[in-house]
C-alpha cells in the first residue's frame, strides 16, 4: 500500500469507537451480513482493484454534477478545493480495499469512528487542514449516499467474467457492507446514549 496523506488505520491517531465487538456482531446480524458474504467481499475486492480509479471517476462525476454537494469540498468563496478533493480520493480508494478486505476487529471498528468524526464538526478540515465552507457533512446525506455507492458499482462487479449468480452475491455484500458502514458512521450525529 502507498503512502497515503491521512490515512491513520490502525495507528494510535485514531479514534475509538463507542461500540464494543459484540455490538458490531449484532449490527452485522441486523444487516444479515455472514461468512459468505465476506467471501463475496473479498471477491469483490480483486474484482475492483484495478478498476478502482474508475469507481472513484464515477463517485466523483456524481458529487461534481450536484452543486449541493461538490459544496462540501469548495472554499468559502465556492471555488472547488482541488488538492482538498485529491487528498480524500486517494483514501476514498483505500476504503474501497478496506471495505472489501476487512477484519471487523477493533482497529476495523475504531476507523469507522475515525472516518465518521472527518464528515462531523468535530474532524471536518482537519486532516487536510483546509479551509473548506462547511463545516460538517449533514446525517441525511452520508444516509443517502448509500445508494449511489451501492447501485453504481454492479457494473464494475461484472466486468470479469464470473457468473450473474456471483455477481449477485458480490453485489449484495457490497450493499450489506455499505449499510453496516454507515450505520456506523452515525455514531458521532448521535444525542449521548441513543446511538
Amino acid at each position: 500500500m502507498q503512502d497515503i496523506p491521512g490515512y491513520d488505520f490502525g495507528t494510535a491517531a485514531v479514534a475509538e469507537s463507542p461500540l464494543t465487538l459484540e455490538a458490531l456482531q449484532q449490527l452485522q446480524e441486523t444487516v444479515l451480513f455472514t461468512g459468505e458474504d465476506i467471501q463475496y467481499l473479498r471477491l469483490a475486492g480483486t474484482v475492483l482493484e484495478d478498476q478502482i480509479e474508475a469507481v472513484l471517476d464515477t463517485w466523483y462525476g456524481f458529487v461534481g454534477s450536484h452543486p449541493h454537494l461538490a459544496y462540501y469540498f469548495t472554499d468559502p468563496q465556492g471555488k472547488l478545493l482541488d488538492s482538498y478533493l485529491a487528498a480524500v480520493r486517494r483514501r476514498f480508494g483505500q476504503w474501497i480495499r478496506d471495505l472489501c478486505r476487512a477484519e471487523y476487529d477493533r482497529a476495523w471498528l475504531n476507523y469507522q469512528q475515525e472516518i465518521a468524526l472527518r464528515h462531523t464538526r468535530l474532524k471536518k478540515n482537519q486532516t487536510d487542514r483546509v479551509q473548506a465552507a462547511a463545516d460538517h457533512i449533514p446525517l441525511r446525506y452520508i444516509i443517502a449516499f448509500i445508494y449511489p455507492l451501492t447501485a453504481t458499482i454492479r457494473p464494475f462487479l461484472a466486468t470479469k467474467g464470473h457468473s450473474p449468480e456471483e455477481v449477485e452475491r458480490m453485489f449484495q455484500a457490497w450493499f450489506k457492507a455499505i449499510v453496516l458502514t454507515v450505520a456506523l458512521w452515525s455514531a458521532p450525529y448521535a444525542q449521548e446514549g441513543m446511538f
